[in-house]
């Protein structure tokens, strides 16, 4: 486990940043003790230089963080990199950690915090919708765009469904469940908000921290925490429709969206047009991050689909899977050299009253291995 290694490699000092990270962190909260005196002694272990102690610790919390890195920072495999770094941060500066907040509250601090500085260095991450206006016919020779950072999909298997409610539970105590909080059009909507606003909105709307605690956890008053959530809700809700995708799911059952998902994967496999546009709505978009164009409306995408990948692309196989707590296609495209269909994208569908209102196609191989998905099919 990198955090094991990462543990091995620090305990015998530690850098300024972490120092002053940890120095702050270990005085944010005032009133609440930890979880029991299982968790006392672990951390007494971990506290003395036990590793092992420390990631079992951390280990129940680990895809709640993961996915919190997520939702800030619009990409997996960044949130894979700003996770190791919180926990590497929170380890070294476990000796500060004086047990006057949960632990869950504190590492969502370090978390968040190291978030922060992601999106300070690294800017916003985009779909193509956000770089300009849709394409009227197929673009054939499209190239990928390497300059703009892409938001990319999250594995359904990273979620934790809370119900317990409190601050990091996911339960009643936020507005959003962990699902609707991945959901493609919400983490998209929150690229769109500067740093402190979506660390604020997600802390209080997702995991039910109140304004008191957030403004601990960022350094700030409880004034700039209000301030901070009454724009970023005016600007989430100006981009996130009123019915998210669950309560969209729901009302269709789970009979209908497999025979969606289903249907997709045949119309593709076997060129078949007919069936494609009579899953789609008549306002669908298809866009294929990296690939910049992007397409409204049934004409313009039946367009697309007929000139790309329907008669231009090699056989296709697919898979089903789950993406972004939504129903989710990953397609393989044969090549000949290799013998073989290879990994080619993640199609992301939105679905609205049994119907494709959206297909977002993540064209990378590279985000197959945090789907458990195989590299190539027969």
């Amino acid at each position: 486990m990198l955090l094991g290694l990462a543990v091995k490699c620090s305990f015998a000092g530690s850098d300024s940043a972490g120092e002053a990270e940890s120095s702050l962190v270990g005085e944010v909260f005032s009133a609440r003790s930890l979880a029991g005196s299982g968790e006392d002694a672990e951390l007494a272990r971990a506290r003395e230089g036990d590793g092992e102690a420390f990631s079992r610790l951390v280990e129940p919390l680990r895809r709640e963080l993961h996915a919190h890195c997520y939702r800030m920072l619009g990409s997996t495999h960044d949130a894979d990199d700003a996770l190791q770094d919180a926990l590497l941060r929170a380890w070294r500066g476990l000796g500060r950690f004086e047990g006057r907040s949960s632990l869950r509250s504190w590492l969502y601090t370090v978390a968040t915090r190291t978030c922060l500085d992601a999106v300070r260095s690294r800017g916003r991450r985009a779909l193509p919708v956000d770089l300009g206006p849709a394409s009227a016919r197929a673009v054939i020779d499209d190239a990928p765009v390497t300059d703009v950072a892409w938001l990319g999909p999250y594995p359904d298997a990273g979620l934790v469904d809370g119900s317990g409610g409190g601050p990091g539970s996911g339960g009643p105590a936020g507005r959003y469940a962990q699902r609707e909080a991945v959901e493609l059009a919400f983490v998209a909507a929150l690229q769109h908000l500067p740093g402190n606003q979506r660390a604020a909105l997600l802390l209080f709307e997702v995991l039910g921290f109140s304004v008191a605690e957030i403004a601990a956890m960022m350094d700030t008053s409880a004034t700039s925490v209000n301030s901070a959530l009454a724009r970023a809700r005016r600007v989430v809700a100006e981009k996130v429709p009123d019915r998210t995708q669950q309560q969209a799911l729901r009302l269709i059952g789970d009979a209908r969206l497999r025979q969606v998902v289903a249907d997709y994967a045949t119309a593709l496999e076997r060129g078949d047009a007919d069936t494609l546009v009579a899953l789609l709505t008549e306002d669908v978009t298809w866009s294929m991050p990296p690939l910049p164009h992007w397409y409204r409306g049934i004409e313009a995408v039946t367009d697309f689909a007929v000139r790309v990948p329907l008669t231009s692309c090699p056989p296709w196989r697919h898979l089903a899977t789950s993406a972004n707590g939504q129903p989710a296609v990953a397609g393989y495209l044969w090549d000949e050299a290799a013998g073989a269909h290879l990994a080619w994208s993640i199609d992301v569908l939105t679905v609205r009253d049994g119907r494709i209102s959206a297909v977002t196609s993540f064209v990378d191989a590279a985000h197959f291995p945090a789907f458990g998905l195989p590299a190539s099919l027969p």
